[in-house]
């Protein structure tokens, strides 16, 4: 058996390879031996799964493994986003919450998410007792413990998910705005919420990529470049205002303009900043992860708001939402949080504070975009993903720490920071940062200028550097 390691948000791996009913099994039985120690066992785990193969039946699985520990469960009877199961736990005071999913992954992984009773993300103390009670069963081999189905019970986990969403944005304006969205799940467990909410406030939403697929079409369930060409292809067919896109378990958003440009993640978080710390005017302050723009920055200087900076993973976000009044909180990867809702990213909230702001200005995306980059000047962001040997990754890391290393191209290195990976400022022209994957074989390199071209050459270079080391 191989050795299972548990994440940010839980353990993934690939089906049938990693990812089997045995390992999810041992994943549920170290769960339950945290939420019976450190959690109100009695109070109930809620299990929720999404569209990928064999979801159902491994959250059936696990649903029989946290059941036989005496603790009750509820199974939903239907697939269902992520957020869905954050918020249940929370709206029920449920003891946790495990979701079966493996997120943005391509199709052929599988995962387990683990869901605090705050409702989001575990935080990473809670992440280390878990690992600990996994060091236990993987090596003593506990025994099953005999099956007590009496204690499970089915959950409807959409209809208090879709109450829930329905207040939090101005329905009349919405309506009066009359524009048109088209929405994308990309196959994935969001399938049906927005266009619902939509359809029930009178607001003209149509969708695509709503069926389940466990293949997700063929793409990585990931709402950014190139696997959101489907929705570009539907936004401009249909002459839609904006297409609104969530991954395949419904907690990261991407967006397409109605010219067909990409909003791509950063763009979205400063409008939503934009629009509740300028626009709407309510409180808090802003986070955001070490990766994200600098736009944010000069948004929370505007907005007399404190701007947190942490390092890269929701649960550093959510931590300070549990300690302190954070209006919103996002990261690159286009997972969004705000105090309007509970402490996690989700895609169809965003999405309707997208569509709030539109309708607010009576704008488009790209209107509205380049009314900021008017006023604050343009930030253009690139990221690549580069694949190494063993070895290149730790070359790579230091070879940007290096003091010696005062020049990229033409640009000087005037200071470095290194809170999560290496980044490296670049004159008045932008930044540079070297980070590597934690749990896969991949050097991530980002980069924001004020130019397109700029970007882009920058990432190049790096990219060439790190190969020709």
């Amino acid at each position: 058996m191989s050795s299972i390691k548990f994440g940010t948000d839980g353990w993934r791996g690939v089906i049938a390879e990693d990812f089997t009913f045995a390992n999810a099994r041992i994943v549920a039985q170290a769960i339950a031996r945290y939420v019976i120690r450190c959690a109100d066992a009695r109070k109930g785990v809620i299990i929720g799964y999404d569209h990928r193969f064999a979801s159902d039946s491994i959250a059936a699985a696990v649903a029989d493994v946290v059941a036989a520990t005496g603790t009750p469960v509820f199974l939903a009877d239907k697939p269902c986003p992520t957020p869905a199961v954050s918020l249940l736990v929370r709206q029920r005071g449920a003891a946790g919450g495990l979701m079966i999913t493996a997120s943005h992954n391509p199709y052929p992984w599988n995962g387990i998410k683990y869901k605090a009773s705050y409702g989001s993300s575990a935080l990473p103390s809670i992440v280390a007792q878990i690992e600990n009670d996994l060091d236990v069963v993987q090596k003593k081999r506990v025994p099953p413990l005999p099956p007590r189905k009496n204690l499970i019970q089915p959950l409807e986990p959409r209809a208090p998910y879709l109450d829930t969403l329905e207040k939090l944005v101005d329905w009349q304006r919405l309506k009066n705005a009359k524009f048109r969205f088209v929405s994308d799940v990309m196959h994935g467990s969001a399938t049906g919420l927005l266009v619902e909410l939509f359809r029930r406030n009178g607001v003209a939403c149509d969708e695509i990529r709503g069926t389940r697929d466990p293949r997700f079409g063929g793409v990585h369930p990931e709402p950014i470049e190139p696997h959101i060409d489907a929705l570009r292809q539907a936004v401009l067919a249909g002459k839609f205002d904006a297409g609104l896109c969530a991954d395949g378990d419904g907690d990261r958003i991407g967006a397409i303009d109605r010219n067909g440009a990409f909003i791509n993640p950063h763009q979205i978080f400063a409008l939503l900043v934009w629009h509740l710390a300028g626009t709407r005017n309510l409180p808090g302050d802003i986070a955001k992860t070490f990766s994200v723009t600098k736009l944010i920055d000069k948004l929370a200087t505007k907005f007399g708001r404190k701007l947190h900076e942490v390092p890269i993973g929701f649960k550093y976000i959510c931590e300070l939402m549990l300690e302190q009044n954070i209006l919103i909180g996002g990261e690159e990867s286009g997972g969004i949080g705000t105090s309007l809702y509970i402490p996690e990213r989700d895609a169809t909230v965003s999405a309707l504070l997208l569509a709030e702001l539109m309708a607010w200005h009576g704008k488009s995306l790209g209107e509205l975009l380049a009314a900021l980059h008017a006023e604050f000047g343009e930030y253009h962001y690139g990221r690549v993903d580069l694949d190494l040997k063993p070895g290149q990754k730790e070359k790579a890391i230091a070879h940007f720490s290096n003091g010696k290393l005062n020049r990229i191209l033409d640009l000087p290195v005037v200071r470095r920071e290194d809170m999560d990976g290496i980044k490296v400022y670049l004159g008045e022209a932008g930044w540079v940062m070297v980070r590597a994957s934690g749990t896969e074989n991949l050097l991530r390199v980002y980069s924001e200028t004020s130019m397109a071209e700029t970007t882009s050459r920058i990432l190049n270079a790096v990219t060439q550097i790190v190969h020709d080391l």
